[in-house]
């Protein structure tokens, strides 16, 4: 009988924001598969499980994902297929063999997650593989715990999106929504102020670099982020219908 595979949300940083069953999953599985970005870096991911399992019993693999952007209809870059076909090599022979795997990967599963593409690799490989996918806490829900703010309430319309969009479609998604939720917008502040002074919703905003993690920052003023080196982990939500509560704002 061949193993299953699992896909298990560890949450966005903090060991005591994993589920429950993410954690009887992952202790029930012999192998760990854990995605780096870059060769010999180590994993997030692992480092957040290991705050609550100890990995040492474990087969864990290191896998690099390489930090390059997918679109939806076209045909991925060479090296990152490659990448996806590597792990569901490596992840099939341990099936094959009735070992059980599991992925663990930031945050939720259902939100920007390599390892949907690892499951889409392997079922188009191997049909029958038999996978299941655990939610996890989000980063998104947590940035807005950590801002003291809700992501929408009543018949607010709310939208999630990558900062990859160009200014002007950036601009009619924050004129069409009532909250926006920006992933990853280390690089794009110098162009998300600016835009936001010019829509007057500056002060409708709130950023947190690396939520829930020992370091973790919230940013009310935005202006001082321009031009400044910000996490890979930085969520920025903008909430037309309310002020950001700064006095209730939790650090970590």
């Amino acid at each position: 009988m061949e193993g299953i595979f699992y896909v298990v949300g560890v949450g966005p940083g903090d060991p005591e924001l994993i589920t429950l069953k993410a954690v009887r999953i992952l202790q029930s599985c012999a192998v760990w598969l854990t995605p780096a970005a870059r060769q010999n870096e180590k994993s997030t991911a692992l480092t957040i499980v290991a705050g609550v399992i100890d990995p040492s019993e474990k087969e864990v693999l290191h896998h690099q994902f390489p930090m390059k952007k997918v679109h939806i209809g076209k045909i991925p870059d060479p090296e990152v297929r490659e990448a996806w076909e590597d792990a569901a090599a490596m992840i099939h022979r341990r099936l094959e063999a009735g070992v059980d795997v599991a992925l663990p990967t930031l945050g939720d599963p259902a939100i920007y997650c390599t390892g949907f593409y690892v499951c889409e690799t392997l079922l188009r490989q191997h049909p029958d593989t038999v996978i299941k996918i655990i939610p996890g806490i989000s980063a998104i829900g947590d940035t807005a715990a950590a801002a003291n703010t809700p992501l929408c309430l009543g018949d607010d319309k709310v939208v999630i999106i990558p900062t990859v969009f160009e200014s002007e479609r950036l601009k009619e998604i924050l004129t069409q929504f009532d909250s926006v939720v920006f992933m990853k917008v280390y690089k794009a502040m110098d162009r998300l102020v600016p835009l936001l002074e010019e829509l007057n919703l500056l002060h409708r905003a709130v950023l947190v670099e690396r939520t829930s993690m020992e370091d973790q920052r919230v940013h009310y003023d935005l202006k001082a982020t321009v031009n400044k080196e910000l996490h890979y982990f930085s969520t920025l939500i903008v909430r037309k219908s309310g002020t950001v509560n700064k006095q209730f704002a939790r650090e970590h």
